[in-house]
């Protein structure tokens, strides 16, 4: 997945192609920012609701976008809190995390115009033609500023611990090596998630015979120490294999058979031992043969990121077995992310890698680096992996999309728009609204069926599909708004 969609060479994201676009009508997909500009409004909404109800910070604020695609949601993001005055001041910087130069161009048009990109450390910087807001991109999360020293982050923190144990006394040196307190990211993932790389695996009844080797990334490796045959399930990994010359699997029928094809490994592999063992909702499916799970690591990885950086880290002298509360490299959380993408709310995904060209569903073996590629998300990781990270957060969600956008006013929004006062109000006429020169009427009803599309919950309706989930920070028990709380 990772090389079919962001390699240098042909990746789906990361190659330049003037003769079509991934989003819009005219590509494979289009997204909710895409449908309506509604959509990223109640986001920008739910930014100032947030900023509110954590007592309204006069500085140190960040906005962080991971895939931000084309720009059009961070852009409806920005043109609606400009109009929160005291909220717009305490931006320092807006953080757009894109691996793709020929996305970043396209976001740096919209929402800067013809202010010119300089390349810095960490990535590159522009202006937004919003309140001159500096905008920077990254590659990974991990270069978003965060107090810590790059070099010391990456490679010197799984020592820490060890530092604080071997020479407590030293150990308000590690201070200077935390984050800093006083910022506060709000983090937006819109169908980012769901383009991660997937781990498939599938539980196989237990052989008669031990095994005598493990299967590597270059082949069988023969084991040193001898095994004993296994008496319960094993998981086996589902990897990709060339297809057989004799295949015949086609999607659709008519059209030749993918290259590639998903196979049960022969033997186990490094990831088939250790990343179902990770969780107990994995490991509670490997006593029954024929299970298949999807993992994604990276979006454990991800979720930990945010989490750690709205609510801190635990301390290395504090046990996470004690009995007292947690101390954390953040005294103080503060700030928020929204994870929006589609996935079952509480359930394992299975078997759901897919590929999306011209608004169809493909073969995912088919025509690489030319398909989208995408998998379920399993939002329930998310929330242990934000919890186990820090304990200065909580989870809120996840919710049917179409619900959260009930709740946070879309229907009343809709209606601002189809009586012409709302997109002058923002500055912008709507997308799902009438073309120059066309009547109320039709106007109306260009917003209305744009609504419609994110919030319908029957069948396969995108305000089912969807879900949202928020990490904020731990507050023992404080409503959020759009998950049943209210502004006070």
């Amino acid at each position: 997945m990772r090389q079919c969609l962001t390699s240098p060479d042909g990746g789906y994201y990361t190659t330049q192609n003037q003769d079509r676009d991934q989003f819009g009508q005219k590509g494979d997909f289009i997204t909710s920012p895409e449908i309506s500009q509604i959509f990223g409004e109640l986001l920008g909404i739910w930014l100032v609701a947030e900023w509110m109800a954590q007592g309204r910070k006069s500085h140190g604020v960040e906005i962080v976008e991971v895939g931000p695609g084309r720009g059009t949601l961070m852009d409806d993001i920005l043109r609606t809190i400009r109009n929160f005055k005291p909220l717009a001041a305490s931006i320092e910087a807006v953080y757009l995390v894109e691996a793709s130069p020929s996305l970043r161009d396209k976001q740096k048009q919209l929402l800067c115009g013809d202010e010119p990109m300089k390349e810095i450390d960490i990535g590159f910087r522009s202006r937004s033609k919003y309140s001159n807001l500096p905008v920077i991109w990254c590659e990974d999360i991990r270069f978003v500023p965060n107090g810590t020293p790059l070099l010391i982050s990456f490679f010197l923190s799984p020592i820490l611990d060890t530092i604080v144990h071997s020479a407590p006394s030293q150990a308000h040196l590690l201070t200077l090596l935390q984050p800093d307190p006083t910022k506060t990211p709000f983090i937006f993932a819109h169908e980012f998630f769901d383009a991660l790389p997937i781990h498939a695996f599938q539980s196989v009844a237990p052989s008669p015979n031990a095994p005598s080797t493990i299967q590597g990334l270059n082949g069988p490796v023969p084991l040193s120490k001898p095994t004993t045959a296994s008496q319960t399930p094993q998981w086996r990994e589902l990897v990709v294999t060339p297809s057989p010359p004799s295949s015949t699997t086609t999607s659709p029928p008519t059209s030749p058979p993918p290259d590639f094809q998903l196979s049960l490994a022969k033997a186990s592999t490094p990831n088939s031992l250790v990343l179902p063992e990770t969780s107990p909702r994995y490991k509670a499916l490997k006593a029954h043969p024929g299970s298949v799970i999807e993992i994604c690591p990276e979006a454990r990885s991800y979720a930990a990121e945010f989490a750690r950086r709205i609510g801190g880290s635990p301390l290395p002298s504090t046990p996470r077995s004690s009995t007292s509360s947690t101390q954390t490299t953040k005294p103080h959380p503060s700030g928020a992310a929204l994870i929006l993408d589609y996935g079952p709310a509480a359930t394992i995904p299975t078997s759901t890698l897919r590929g999306i060209r011209a608004h169809a569903l493909v073969s995912p073996f088919a025509s690489p680096g030319q398909v989208d590629l995408s998998a379920d998300v399993d939002f329930t990781a998310l929330a242990e992996a934000a919890l186990e990270a820090s304990p200065g957060v909580e989870v809120h969600g996840p919710v049917e999309q179409g619900a959260w956008l009930e709740r946070m006013g879309i229907r009343e929004r809709a209606a601002m728009l189809g009586r012409g006062s709302g997109s002058s109000a923002l500055g912008k006429e709507g997308r799902g609204t009438a073309m120059p020169g066309e009547g109320l009427e039709t106007q109306n009803e260009g917003v209305r069926k744009s609504v419609e599309r994110l919030v319908e919950r029957g069948g396969g309706g995108m305000g089912r599909l969807y879900k949202v989930l928020a990490i904020v920070p731990e507050s023992g028990g404080r409503g959020v708004v759009g998950f049943g709380g209210d502004v006070d």
